[in-house]
């Protein structure tokens, strides 16, 4: 039997198409209601008033509202703690259900169970559905009945059970409420400052997300291989930050990847599912190692080193490059964020948990899930991360991945003049070869803040307690 009315709470899936909560609502209901609300618990806590994922959210709710309108419905918007609004606005509308997509982090978890007992007081259900997802929870076990916990075996389980009905898209047609009028708080009403998304090439949205699909799937998608770990190449999708806030579904791009045996490419969707079922399973990875023998590691304090490493002046120009294109983008390539993990981690010794912080505060798709899975493999306390003495040498990871220095030179362009054959180590130059390019190590460009053949040996020993029984 249908509901009469239904609200559909728009979340980290601000999207009109291929949506579960909202197929399901208008699906089992004769009138759907959509929301979303500004939480207040969530932005509260961010620390400057100038951000960039509050303004692309902003743009993304224009864009889904106008969607909504020209389908006969429209977007409700509030600025508040989720909690109270979204009971008082289920009462206020008269709705028989609220429906939402599900969320693995565990706060929001906690804020979807204290507001499903304040529906259920007033006899409202609140369904949750996947979206974000192609399996959750405990969709793949292992043959003990376990969650996975190594990814190649989480891969292998997931290709052998993913069928189409599984990236299947949802409809969307229905009957939506009506709403006239109804104009989005601004930026300013909210206690938010208009940020540079637009100087720095983001586009928000539904368009700004199929834009990037459509260039992407030309014909990079078939060079992904052989091309994302080159930050100075034009070699991955950029669509994180879209995926991140669901203005593209992830089942369309895991449709098209299996259609075009993108393998390279699906393998990291499939990571992202791996993250996420993670952090659902075993949610102390938030403030814990997942191994709790890693959480035995004494941390150098170290503010001096923490600053230079965040402000791309630790003397490694691969890693400053990087750090630098974080600061000015809010977006870093991927092989560059596991180098910076590794080497604020492992070259530094400063503990992974601030440099996890520091990603949450200035990428644009700051995901919990894959930022600490992410942060924890680099620094080998993750599951099924790299063992703690492989530690990446910032130097043959240069070498390597930006031959030619170019993305180098784009990001610290002080050492724009530097010769090939010294991009990678500008310390190495002479005096005189320091001079002939207006790179004085020291006063230009600083002097590397470690040796890493030093920092390596430390490290072993720092590391070494992992290996004791507890």
């Amino acid at each position: 039997m249908k509901h009469q009315k239904a609200l559909v709470w728009f979340r980290r899936d601000l999207r009109d198409n291929d949506h579960a909560a909202l197929s399901a609502a208008l699906a089992n209901s004769h009138e759907v209601h959509c929301a979303f609300v500004f939480d207040r618990e969530i932005l509260d806590a961010l620390p400057s008033r100038n951000d960039r994922r509050v303004h692309f959210i902003h743009e993304s709710l224009l864009e889904l509202h106008a969607a909504l309108q020209a389908r006969g419905g429209g977007l409700l918007v509030r600025h508040g703690f989720a909690q109270e609004e979204i009971p008082a606005l289920a009462r206020e509308l008269g709705v028989n259900a609220v429906f939402a997509n599900r969320d693995y982090e565990p706060t929001a978890k906690t804020r979807d169970a204290a507001i499903a007992v304040a529906l259920a007081g007033h006899g409202i259900a609140l369904e949750l559905f996947k979206d974000q997802t192609i399996f959750e929870c405990d969709e793949l076990l292992t043959q003990s009945g376990k969650p996975y916990t190594v990814f190649t075996p989480y891969k292998n389980a997931w290709l052998k059970r993913c069928t189409a009905a599984d990236a299947a898209s949802w409809p969307t047609e229905g009957r939506f409420a009506n709403y006239s009028g109804n104009a989005l708080p601004s930026l300013p009403e909210l206690g938010f400052e208009t940020s540079d998304i637009g100087q720095i090439g983001i586009q928000p949205g539904m368009s700004g997300a199929r834009a990037l699909w459509l260039d992407f799937r030309g014909d990079r998608l078939d060079h992904y291989g052989e091309r994302r770990d080159y930050p100075a190449i034009k070699g991955v999708s950029y669509l994180s930050v879209h995926l991140r806030f669901g203005t593209i579904s992830i089942r369309e791009l895991v449709r098209h990847a299996q259609a075009q045996q993108a393998d390279a490419w699906l393998n990291e969707l499939i990571w992202r599912d791996f993250y996420f079922m993670i952090l659902d399973r075993f949610p102390h990875v938030v403030n814990r190692a997942f191994k709790p023998e890693y959480d035995l590691i004494r941390w150098d304090d170290w503010p001096a080193g923490l600053s230079a490493w965040c402000e791309g002046r630790t003397g490694y120009p691969l890693v400053d490059a990087a750090m630098r294109q974080l600061n000015f983008s809010g977006w870093m390539h991927n092989r560059l964020r596991m180098v910076v993990a590794s080497f604020l981690s492992k070259d530094l010794g400063i503990d992974w948990r601030q440099g996890e912080r520091y990603f949450a505060e200035r990428l644009v798709d700051f995901d919990l899930s894959a930022n600490n899975g992410g942060w924890q493999w680099a620094a080998s306390s993750g599951c099924d991360a790299q063992p703690y003495f492989r530690i990446f040498n910032p130097v043959a990871q240069s070498e390597k991945f930006d031959p030619e220095g170019r993305f180098i030179r784009r990001y610290v362009p002080e050492l724009a003049s530097v010769p090939d054959k010294y991009i990678h180590q500008p310390w190495r130059m002479s005096t005189m070869e320091q001079q002939m390019c207006d790179v004085v190590i020291g006063r230009d460009y600083p002097a590397p803040i470690v040796d890493h053949a030093q920092a390596r040996e430390r490290t072993l020993a720092r590391y070494a307690v992992v290996k004791k029984p507890i």
